[in-house]
C-alpha cells in the first residue's frame, strides 16, 4: 500500500501558501498548480472566469483510473486577507503563520492533500478510481469561482470539497443558504445647529429599524447579522443617507425566507414612519443543502475513514462553501475537514498529523 510522504506533503503545502493568492489574485498559484497536475499525468483544462473576478482561472483536471467509479475533489485557491508574504513556521508538529498574516491552510491544505495522495498512489502503482479535481478562484468573497465553473466537464456523479475545520473525519452533510441585503436609507439633510427639525436623520431611521429587528442567533438553524454601516458627512449636518449590508442564513429555506421578509419589512416600516426613502437589494448568495447519512456517497466516505482507523462524524455547519454551489448545480457534494483551525485569523494553524490523515483518506477512498 502506498505511503504518504509526510516530508513531501509538508514541503508542497508550504510552497503553496508562500504564493500570494488573496481573492482575485490567483493567477500565480493557478499557473503553478496547472503545471504540477500536468506533470502528474492529469489532463488539465484552464477554465476562464470573468476578469472582474480574478486574474487567474479555475482548474479542471482528470486522471483516468483502472478501478470502477470516479470522484471529483475540490478546493479553492484563494485566501482571505492578510494573505500576502506568508511565512509559515513549523514547531512541535504544528504549521502556523508568523502571526503577521493568515496561514492559508484554508484552503491550500485541501489541494496539498489530494496531490500528495495521488503522488503516493502513482509511486506504488496501486490501481485507483478515476480522479477529477476542481480548483476554484474567489471562493472567499462569494463562491464566484464555483458559480462560474463549467460543471458539464465533470464526469463524476459525486464530489468531495476539502474545505472545513474540526477533527479529521468530519463530514459536512448540511449547510445553510444565505441571503444578502444591501440597504440604502435616504433621509434629508439639514443644518444640525440651525434647523435640525427640518431634516430626517437616516441613522435615526436605521436605529429604529434595528431595535425592532430579531438578529444574531434566531434558532438552532438560523442566524442574521448586520455587518457593514456607512454614512454621515459632518457633525453639523443631519445625516442624509446611510448604507447597510446585512445577511441571513438558515439550514431551512422557509426559515430563511421568513427571516429575510422580517428584516426587509422592519426596515421599510421604519422608513415610512420617519418619512425617509429606502432602497433594498436582496440577493440569494447560495442555497442550503442537506444530504442524508444513509446516502451511498456518505456511506462510501465513512467506509474509507473507517478503513484507516478514523471515526467519521456527519454534522451541519453554519458556513457556506463551494459545496453549496456544486449541490445546487446538481453535483452531489459534501464538505470535509482538513484539520484547519482558527481560519481567517493570524492565529491560523494546522497539525502536520491532520494533513497526513486527510491525505491518507483521499488515498483510501480512491483505491478502495
Amino acid at each position: 500500500m502506498a505511503k504518504i510522504n509526510q516530508e513531501r506533503l509538508v514541503e508542497h503545502f508550504i510552497e503553496l501558501v508562500k504564493i500570494d493568492s488573496e481573492s482575485g489574485n490567483e493567477k500565480a498559484v493557478a499557473e503553478a498548480l496547472a503545471e504540477q497536475l500536468g506533470h502528474m499525468g492529469f489532463a488539465v483544462t484552464k477554465l476562464p472566469v470573468p476578469d472582474t473576478i480574478s486574474n487567474g482561472f479555475n482548474i479542471y483536471g482528470k486522471l483516468q483510473g483502472s478501478l470502477e467509479g470516479s470522484i471529483i475533489f475540490s478546493s479553492h485557491m484563494d485566501t482571505v486577507t492578510p494573505g500576502n508574504g506568508i511565512e509559515p513556521i513549523i514547531e512541535d508538529g504544528i504549521i502556523r503563520s508568523n502571526g503577521e498574516t493568515i496561514l492559508g491552510g484554508d484552503d491550500k491544505s485541501g489541494i496539498a492533500a489530494v496531490m500528495e495522495a495521488v503522488r503516493s498512489i502513482q509511486e506504488s502503482g496501486e490501481a485507483h478510481k478515476t480522479i477529477e479535481v476542481a480548483f476554484t478562484v474567489y471562493e472567499e468573497l462569494g463562491l464566484e469561482g464555483a458559480k462560474h465553473f463549467n460543471i458539464s466537464m465533470i464526469e463524476s456523479q459525486q464530489a468531495i470539497v476539502l474545505d472545513s475545520g474540526g477533527p479529521i473525519g468530519t463530514i459536512i452533510t448540511t449547510a445553510p443558504g444565505q441571503q444578502s441585503l444591501k440597504v440604502t436609507i435616504k433621509g434629508k439633510p439639514a443644518h444640525a445647529g440651525l434647523a435640525p427639525e427640518t431634516g430626517i436623520n437616516a441613522l435615526t431611521v436605521a436605529s429604529d429599524a434595528i431595535s425592532n429587528m430579531t438578529l444574531s442567533r434566531i434558532d438552532e438553524e438560523t442566524t442574521a447579522n448586520i455587518g457593514v454601516v456607512r454614512g454621515g458627512q459632518a457633525t453639523n449636518i443631519v445625516m442624509p443617507e446611510l448604507y447597510i449590508e446585512a445577511e441571513a442564513r438558515s439550514l431551512d429555506d422557509n426559515k430563511l425566507a421568513k427571516q429575510v421578509e422580517h428584516m426587509v419589512s422592519t426596515f421599510e416600516a421604519a422608513a415610512e414612519k420617519h418619512g425617509a426613502g429606502i432602497h433594498i437589494e436582496s440577493t440569494r448568495s447560495y442555497n442550503a443543502y442537506r444530504i442524508a447519512d444513509d446516502n451511498p456517497h456518505v456511506v462510501a466516505i465513512k467506509a474509507a475513514f473507517e478503513a484507516i482507523g478514523i471515526e467519521p462524524v456527519t454534522k451541519p455547519t453554519g458556513g457556506g462553501s463551494d459545496a453549496n454551489v456544486f449541490n445546487e448545480k446538481g453535483l452531489l457534494t459534501v464538505n470535509m475537514s482538513t484539520g484547519m483551525a482558527k481560519v481567517h485569523t493570524t492565529e491560523e494553524f494546522i497539525a502536520v498529523s491532520d494533513l497526513v490523515s486527510i491525505s491518507e483518506f483521499v488515498r483510501a477512498y480512491v483505491t478502495r
